[in-house]
């Protein structure tokens, strides 16, 4: 299954409906001599949305650096087709950004109203090392290479469904265990992003606006040098054109 298909399904069938322009995810990436940036799409689909279009609901991404045991925030700045960092990532260090502002929407279903706030967030890794998590909702490594824990708000979260794929399109799936631990083999060389998604829906409010529930996807980011010569990816993805959020 494609892994926009994928996300989709998991995030409408699990939270009543979600718009389509939701059930994309955010990654990082450094490509190879420049600085990291945040990208907007399905990593599998080889979508990278752009601006003007989907690229412009985003409220206001934040990011920051863990480097040499502290953390530093980073203002990222938009391009046509993301949110570029100011910084290029050494061996040894992270990186994590999400859209905790993004614009909570309203769509019918069943004649009733529903308004969800989609809470996109994603993190970079250098290398295998145990990571403490820092996003609402995280996916990080535990020292193994492979093996990852899915955290909510600190906690190991179970029975949660993850996916690795790489931009030629294949994909695994696992459920992580009780202790919130997924494993996957690392067969190809490059780029992996492994996502997750998890639905919190208990109603809120945020700055007087209310919502029936948030949707959580998060995203890591690996890059191996060792392993098989990787597929090539597809054709890029045409972004889709969408309106700015008002």
């Amino acid at each position: 299954m494609k892994q926009k298909t994928r996300t989709l399904y998991a995030l409408i069938a699990t939270f009543v409906l979600c718009p389509a322009a939701e059930a994309h995810q955010i990654w990082l990436e450094q490509p190879e001599g420049e600085n990291a940036v945040i990208r907007f799409g399905e990593f599998g689909d080889n979508l990278r949305e752009a601006s003007p279009g989907l690229l412009d609901n985003f409220g206001a991404p934040t990011a920051t650096l863990f480097a040499q045991g502290k953390s530093k925030p980073l203002t990222p700045t938009k391009t046509a087709t993301g949110f570029a960092l100011p910084t290029r990532l050494k061996a040894g260090e992270s990186l994590t950004a999400e859209d905790a502002r993004f614009p909570i929407r309203a769509f019918q279903r069943d004649g009733r109203e529903i308004r969800n706030w989609y809470w996109p967030a994603a993190r970079f890794i250098t290398d295998d090392a145990a990571q403490e998590p820092q996003l609402s909702f995280d996916i990080t490594p535990t020292g193994k290479a492979g093996e990852f824990r899915l955290t909510f708000k600190g906690q190991p979260l179970a029975r949660t469904e993850a996916h690795i794929v790489v931009q030629s399109g294949w994909n695994k799936s696992a459920r992580s265990n009780a202790e919130g631990l997924v494993r996957f083999d690392l067969p190809w060389q490059g780029q992996y992003v492994v996502e997750a998604s998890h639905v919190d829906r208990r109603p809120g409010e945020r700055d007087g606006e209310k919502y029936d529930g948030i949707n959580y996807v998060t995203t890591l980011t690996l890059v191996r040098r060792d392993g098989v010569a990787p597929l090539p990816a597809g054709p890029a993805a045409r972004p889709n054109p969408g309106k700015p959020a008002q």
